[in-house]
């Protein structure tokens, strides 16, 4: 089984970029719900790099005749989908600090009430 220059460099990569995603996850610099999809999509990518004929394959079941731009089609719904994911967390996050701000604001009320006394 012979390897194009392409594939080497897009399987190189790909390892790359799993590397760098796992060093992330020990230095504890990204958290391991977000690492999923991360570390999905790479494998996602290391698998095409590896089965050329895969891209092919999967392109024609999709209908797309270019098989390179399947993996845009990838690429975009890797995107959306973490995209998404953050949309989550922030609205989470966005809720929890109205809920801090609002008791912050009755603390201090109740403070200044105990202190007029």
């Amino acid at each position: 089984m012979a390897f194009e220059r392409i594939q080497i460099i897009s399987i190189l990569a790909s390892f790359f970029f799993l590397y760098f995603v796992v060093q992330l996850l020990r230095k504890k610099n990204l958290k391991e719900a977000y690492a999923i999809l991360w570390l999905g999509f790479g494998m996602v990518f290391l698998f095409f790099s590896f089965w050329r004929k895969g891209l092919d394959y999967f392109a024609g079941l999709v209908g797309i005749y270019y098989p390179p731009a399947f993996l845009f089609l990838i690429l975009i719904t890797a995107i959306i989908m973490i995209l998404m994911q953050f949309s989550v967390v922030l609205s989470k996050q966005n809720d929890q600090i109205r809920v801090l701000i609002q008791e912050q604001a009755l603390l201090k009320d109740k403070l200044e009430k105990s202190d007029k006394m």
